[in-house]
């Protein structure tokens, strides 16, 4: 039946779409280095040749062209590589030894990675954070906690409905990554790898999701100025004459492109970080997370820290458009007032011109009744001339007789002409 079936040419893609970046089983002592590179579209397909030239170094199979996840076992360390839409990320763990906390803090993920092509990963760091994952057995607290983390900015939570603890402080330290601690107890290896990579997206989308606040921050003072700008405009077309209204129309008609260009330029910002704030929330909420020991949760931090940061970003599209149906209005309000006044110049325009017909009829009149006079002047002429000849044929009258007699009939007969010359035209 499948064979006879004419397939979409995207079914298999969109198929296998859910199985897109499945969780990895972990073990509860393991090392992770969680790195995030944002990068165009160049620098995407850059990182899957950087990945190929690892790959092909190690005698590893390389990822085709349309590949956007890879997980490899390279002897020393494994690796997960996804390409996203705006960024690629690159994880790398390494099993830890049940001792290693005994000698102190271990050493990162990265560690492990060739240190030379590690540098030159495509695109720019946006998120580097180092993850130990250590099992719960054996341990009254924290080990070495104070090595780890900053005690100031520590936040600590239970997860996964109390079968592990996380340990995090969300600064930056001397190696350039931030840093978490993940105590998982009897967890599965899946339920441990889905509660890893949860914690890993909750750091990915809180730092793709804050790049909206900068321009946030620049949109708002662009916003000011068009805003003062607009009110100055507004208070100019309540007092202005007609002469002003063209120059009017000219700053408005400007100032709505600025707002409508900085709209098109940052709107596509502000609603990706909405969605990655949203899956920021989403993620807190999967990890199933619990006070632990009256500290602040992850949740509760992102309640605090993220959110000016998120509302800033709503704050300022909000704004934006505001500002832009504002300019619309002004806009319309002074477009029907140049367009009132126009239909009022039209109607003076017409009540003229009506003015200038009449006149013109009039005029008309006079030159057709001095038309009327002047054919009958020159065809009496023509009359007499013709009785002064026809009275050596025997015509009785007088050539002054005969001119006054026509005089009455050819001016009758010119105005009659005229006037039916008329009618035939305005019927037409």
């Amino acid at each position: 039946m499948d064979h006879l079936l004419a397939q979409h040419p995207q079914r298999a893609q969109l198929h296998n779409e859910i199985h897109a970046r499945p969780p990895e089983a972990l073990g509860t002592a393991v090392a992770i280095a969680h790195v995030v590179m944002w990068a165009d579209a160049a620098q995407r397909e850059a990182s899957r040749a950087h990945l190929a030239s690892l790959l092909r170094d190690q005698h590893q199979a390389l990822p085709d062209a349309h590949s956007t996840h890879l997980r490899a076992n390279l002897g020393g360390f494994r690796l997960r590589w996804e390409l996203h839409t705006e960024f690629v990320t690159w994880t790398f763990s390494v099993p830890l030894a049940g001792e290693a906390w005994s000698q102190g803090m271990p050493a990162p993920a990265t560690a492990a990675v060739p240190r030379e092509w590690l540098s030159q990963l495509p695109g720019q760091c946006l998120c580097q954070l180092q993850l130990w994952v250590l099992p719960t057995r054996g341990f009254d607290e924290p080990p070495q906690l104070s090595e780890l983390l900053r005690e100031d900015s520590l936040v600590a939570s239970s997860v996964a409905h109390g079968h592990g603890e996380v340990f995090t402080d969300f600064c930056i330290h001397a190696d350039g990554s931030s840093r978490m601690l993940l105590l998982a107890g009897s967890m599965a290896p899946r339920r441990l790898g889905r509660l890893v990579q949860r914690l890993l997206e909750v750091e990915t989308y809180r730092m793709a999701g804050l790049l909206g606040l900068p321009v946030a921050r620049e949109a708002a003072a662009v916003l000011g100025q068009a805003e003062h700008e607009l009110a100055a405009l507004a208070d100019a077309i309540r007092s202005a004459d007609r002469d002003m209204e063209p120059e009017l129309l000219d700053r408005l008609t400007r100032l709505a492109g600025q707002v409508e260009s900085q709209y098109a330029a940052t709107q596509a910002r502000f609603s990706a970080s909405s969605a990655y704030f949203e899956l920021v929330d989403r993620r807190i909420r999967d990890i199933a997370e619990s006070r632990l020991g009256g500290m602040q949760t992850i949740g509760e931090f992102m309640e605090r820290r993220l959110s000016p940061a998120r509302s800033t970003c709503e704050w300022v599209a909000r704004r934006q458009n505001a500002l832009s149906q504002r300019v619309s209005r002004i806009s319309n309000l002074l477009r029907t007032r140049v367009e009132i006044e126009q239909q009022q110049s039209s109607q003076a325009l017409l009540a003229t011109m009506n003015q200038r017909q009449d006149l013109q009829l009039k005029l008309q009149s006079t030159v057709e009744g001095l038309s009327v006079a002047a054919i009958t002047y020159y065809i009496v002429g023509l009359v007499s001339y013709l009785a002064k000849g026809a009275q050596a044929l025997g015509w009785p009258w007088s050539p002054e007789s005969t001119a006054a007699v026509a005089i009455p009939l050819v001016a009758g007969s010119v105005w009659w002409s005229l006037r039916s010359l008329h009618r035939r035209m305005f019927k037409h």
